[in-house]
This record gives structure tokens, C-alpha cells and sequence, in this order.
């Protein structure tokens, strides 16, 4: 299943453990809930708030904010995405490049799965624009309750994800493939694979970050912003995730829905967006780079909707180690030390 493997879980891993309703005051960003070294810098300036509720920081929320700011989100993406794909067509015109079924230019299998990961990582600056320019709050309440990207703390998670990410990996490429199921595999040549690797590793970890922006950062605020319940506020953009994703096989929808439900309970657990990212990301970039090795991989058309009940089965349980391993070490810094800021 080493393929499949490449191509499914190459999108999304799964993240799981606890429960919001351990927050007693869902507004609250209290030792409990703060992850290793936070310093109350932001709340001291914006008072106690959870992640979900970001978008109240300055204390002028507006009920029609949340809404206005999804539609810029959303027209912003539009007419980036618009403007990449009206320069390449110029490009491919002038260049000579070769027309797909339709009537656009391609630029084989690497150069249009570029050019995907590009429009995709236009939710960054879509979604921090929106934040500036209609809530009026800092751009860095969206990635955590610090109004930063805490570096430190993502290293940690990075480094607490690789080692779970290679097992999942390893085990898929145990796991015998269905019966029917094609096991062609063919060098993609060093050129390609070079080539390829270079793309995966240039632009996955944007196209990573900004879907966990997009889902974890903007709609979970966007709805924390009416409600105080951490589900309500994570509920919705696990449809949508899934959604997002196609419809493939039941299981792959109810893996997408679990990843965003968890991912979003993590998030707002550690009062960030680090420990998702740092899953996204680090799943994405190892298994688009054994894809890369593989002549034909990009072209694929399947997602992680497409997952089947193997799959999820040993991807479920993985992950959740990795949120077991979360919320050890931050339950292990609060105990030793809550005044450090990771940076």
C-alpha cells in the first residue's frame, strides 16, 4: 500500500486525545492551557482569552465581522489564484508549453502540483489581511493567544511529530495491498526526483500552514467569536475541511472530520496553531517526498478523502500518540515552569 500511502496520507494525518470540556471557562488561557514557556504577555493586554475567542482581543467585536472577514478570505484567495493562473497561461502561451483536456497550459506533473501548493498557501496573507483589516486586531492572534507564531514550541512539535509520521509511513509500506490494487512502481529518474523533492520541500510546508490558518485559524475564531464553546467553534470547520477535500470514500470523509475535530481541540488546548501545523506539515513533506521517487505519483487524482478502512486504522492511532505526546510535555512544563515565552 506503499502508494496509496504517498498519495492519501500525503494530505492529512490524524491528531487525537482529550477534550475541550477540560477547560472549565472556555474564555480562559490559564496555566492549565497554556503549552511549554507561554507568557501571559498578549493576555495581560486582551484579557483571558482562549484561542477560539481571538477574535474578540480588542473588545469591539461586531457580530457582522466573522462573516465580512470569510468573504474577503475568500475573494482575496480568488483573485490571487486568478492572477497566478492568468501569468502561467501567458507564460505557457509564450513559452510554447502543451494544453490539457481544458484548453489550459500544463507544465507537467511537478510544475502543476506547484503551482497547486502555491494557490493553496494564499490563505496566509488572505487570512491575516482579513484579521487586520475588519476585526482590527492583530495579525498574529490568528496563529496564538501569544500574537505570535512561537517558534520554539513548533520546533518542539516538529520534532515530537517526525519520528510518529516515519513509523505511520513504515507501516503503511508493511501493510499488503488490496487485492486488484496496482503495485507498478517506477523511478521517476534522478533529475525528476530532485526536481520534485526541491518543489515538495520549497512549498508543502506553506501549503500545509495555510490550510491549518484557513480552518484552525480563521473559521474556528471566526465562530469562537458568537460562541464560548470550544465544540461549537470546532465543529464547523471539520465539515468544511472534509468537505474541502472531495468526497471519496466514507472512511476518508470520517478521517478528515476526526483530523479537524482534534486538530481543532489541540489548538485550542495549546492556545495555538504550532502542534497542528507541525503535524501537517512534517506528514505532508515526508510523504510527498517519497512521491517525488515516483514516476506518475503527482498526477494522481486522489486525496486523503479517498482513505480506506486500512488506512485509517493505522493512521488513527498513530497520531493520536503524537497528541499524547502534546500534551505530555506540556503538562510537564507547566509543573516545572509557566513564565518562559517559547520563541
Amino acid at each position: 500500500m506503499l502508494l496509496s500511502t504517498i498519495v492519501v496520507s500525503g494530505h492529512n494525518q490524524l491528531v487525537g486525545g482529550g477534550t475541550p470540556g477540560a477547560m472549565k471557562n472556555p474564555d480562559a488561557m490559564t496555566n492549565e492551557t497554556r503549552p511549554p514557556g507561554s507568557a501571559p504577555a498578549l493576555l495581560a493586554q486582551t484579557g483571558p482569552l482562549a484561542f477560539h475567542r481571538m477574535a474578540r482581543t480588542t473588545g469591539q467585536h461586531a457580530w457582522w465581522q466573522p462573516l465580512v472577514g470569510t468573504a474577503l478570505v475568500l475573494m482575496a484567495i480568488a483573485v490571487m489564484t486568478v492572477m497566478l493562473a492568468s501569468a502561467t497561461e501567458i507564460a505557457g502561451d509564450l513559452t510554447g508549453r502543451p494544453l490539457d483536456a481544458d484548453g489550459t497550459a500544463t507544465w507537467g506533473d511537478i510544475g502543476d502540483t506547484a503551482l497547486a501548493l502555491l494557490s493553496i498557501s494564499f490563505a496566509i496573507p488572505a487570512v491575516l489581511l482579513a484579521a487586520h483589516s475588519v476585526q482590527h486586531r492583530p495579525m498574529g492572534t490568528v496563529s496564538s493567544v501569544e500574537g505570535r507564531l512561537r517558534w520554539r514550541w513548533l520546533r518542539t512539535c516538529l520534532a515530537l511529530a517526525l519520528p510518529l509520521v516515519l513509523l505511520t509511513v513504515a507501516v503503511h509500506a508493511l501493510v499488503p495491498a488490496p487485492a486488484g490494487e496496482s503495485q507498478d512502481l517506477a523511478w521517476a529518474g534522478t533529475p525528476a526526483f530532485l526536481t520534485g523533492l526541491a518543489t515538495v520541500w520549497l512549498l508543502v510546508p506553506f501549503q500545509a500552514a495555510a490550510e491549518e490558518y484557513a480552518f484552525r485559524g480563521w473559521l474556528l475564531q471566526a465562530v469562537g467569536a458568537w460562541c464560548r464553546s470550544p465544540w461549537l467553534a470546532i465543529a464547523p470547520q471539520a465539515l468544511l475541511f472534509a468537505a474541502a477535500h472531495g468526497w471519496g470514500t466514507v472512511w476518508g470523509f470520517t478521517d478528515l472530520v476526526v483530523f479537524s475535530m482534534v486538530t481543532g481541540w489541540l489548538t485550542i488546548r495549546t492556545g495555538g496553531l504550532e502542534a497542528a501545523i507541525a503535524l501537517h506539515v512534517l506528514n505532508n513533506l515526508v510523504s510527498m517526498s517519497i512521491a517525488a521517487a515516483f514516476a506518475g505519483a503527482f498526477a494522481s487524482d486522489d486525496t486523503a478523502a479517498d482513505m480506506d478502512v486500512v488506512t485509517v486504522a493505522i493512521d488513527v492511532p498513530m497520531t493520536l500518540l503524537y497528541a499524547a505526546a502534546v500534551l505530555c510535555i506540556t503538562g510537564r512544563s507547566e509543573r516545572a515552569n509557566d513564565t518562559g515565552t517559547p520563541s
